[in-house]
């Protein structure tokens, strides 16, 4: 039987919160004010509180993990950090403070420091990729491929993590290089032209961060600190070398039966970041994620640009017209945000772009679709937009285009393991 422990951290937010960050290098970035959410500096109500506390549990058993670290974050009702379940099976219980694997919101943030770049002069959306980086191919020179197109994930390159998943799980603290994540993705052929559909792709993030790199002559850490960390106040979050999480990660294995091995998982322990570079390195917190999505979401920096969401491509074939894509970011309905899986763990993060109400979820095993923690974002989303106001306050009126039942179904359906 788990055992499950809420801890909660309550950000001491009054009214609306103005950060001053100042930079060590000159930019259009030096000294930012984010205005983020007037939040309400109290619990969630115990009723929500008990619904986003059963949605994840049940995630948890769904997908293997022993672990979440969940962050809800509603400003006209309260917030909710929590850590549920234990670092490993049968280990010390999980703390909603340990720092964990960003993940795919990693590609929001290249993104920023393209956007931040382009505000500044540097380099411009249209720039050719081989403008910067040479030697890359057919694949990385074909028909104009611009930075845009890499930031966008419409480059028609596919994606590295297919090819060397299994190897970063048997060797996790393994350090790769961009060039060699690079090359394993640029192998894969590719069936579609630059610019006309969206396919999630690790190896267009990489290969965007290595071609800012060049422009720059500074590394990804010194780009992301310069127009993503600080600019954001995050002050616990980085993009090193060779870094690892304080959340440790596992992988439920294959049974001889062929069923998951759900009682067993492997443990993934020390995961460098190198494996994940600019498109899945960087290492953060609940705090950090939660303010990074809403200034993401609500568009707060001075580099975000109006057009960057604008005229989206659909996520996935066939699905819903309002789920799109563009910019380094889903778009699901009013929530802007991103989710995906790095060995051993599945990480969401999501906000509002008008209220500015944030879902973070990780799980740590990585054995699910990265949809099962897209579903559990939305789920806990449904669930928060309903809180009711705490005194003094207004809830919005407007909604998500789904239910939590509904997402709770999809939960369901992205299930490796058994759900009690």
């Amino acid at each position: 039987m788990r055992t499950f422990r809420r801890s909660r951290r309550l950000a001491a937010v009054a009214g609306t919160l103005a950060v001053a960050i100042a930079l060590a290098a000159c930019s259009s970035t030096d000294t930012v004010a984010l205005p983020l959410p007037d939040q309400v500096d109290a619990a969630i109500g115990g009723d929500v509180q008990a619904q986003l506390q059963t949605a994840v549990e049940r995630a948890v058993a769904a997908s293997g993990a022993s672990a979440a670290i969940v962050g809800v974050r509603v400003p006209w009702a309260g917030v909710w950090d929590a850590g549920v379940g234990t670092v490993a099976p049968g280990g010390a219980a999980v703390n909603d403070a340990m720092t964990f694997h960003a993940g795919a919101v990693t590609r929001s943030m290249t993104c920023d420091v393209l956007y931040g770049l382009v505000h500044d002069g540097v380099v411009s959306l249209d720039d050719p990729v081989g403008k910067y980086v040479t030697g890359l191919g057919d694949q990385g020179a074909r028909d104009g491929l611009t930075l845009g197109q890499l930031c966008d994930s419409t480059s028609g390159i596919g994606p590295y993590d297919p090819s060397i998943d299994a190897r970063i799980r048997a060797t996790p603290s393994r350090v790769w290089t961009p060039r060699e994540l690079m090359a394993f993705g640029m192998s894969r052929e590719s069936t579609t032209q630059p610019g006309t559909v969206f396919a999630d792709s690790d190896t267009s993030y990489v290969l965007l961060g290595f071609a800012l790199e060049r422009a720059t002559n500074k590394t990804a850490a010194q780009l992301f600190q310069q127009y993503v960390f600080g600019p954001n106040g995050m002050t616990s979050s980085s993009l090193p070398d060779n870094g690892t999480a304080e959340l440790d990660g596992l992988w439920t294995g294959t049974a001889a039966d062929g069923s998951a091995a759900c009682t067993a998982p492997t443990p993934v322990v020390g995961l460098s970041s190198s494996a994940g570079f600019t498109a899945s390195g960087v290492i953060s917190d609940l705090t950090d994620t939660g303010r990074y999505v809403q200034a993401l979401a609500m568009g707060l920096r001075p580099y975000d640009a109006p057009g960057r969401f604008e005229n989206p491509l659909p996520a996935v074939a066939n699905g819903p017209s309002w789920f799109t894509a563009r910019g380094g970011a889903y778009q699901a309905g009013s929530l802007i945000g991103q989710y995906g899986s790095v060995p051993g763990a599945l990480t969401a993060a999501f906000a509002d772009r008008t209220t500015g109400m944030s879902v973070v979820v990780t799980l740590n095993n990585s054995r699910a679709s990265s949809d099962l923690v897209r579903s559990l974002a939305w789920e806990l989303a449904a669930i928060a937009s309903k809180a009711p106001a705490a005194a003094g306050r207004t809830a919005p009126q407007a909604g998500l285009p789904w239910t939590a039942e509904d997402m709770a179904a999809q939960v369901t359906a992205a299930a490796v393991c058994p759900i009690p």
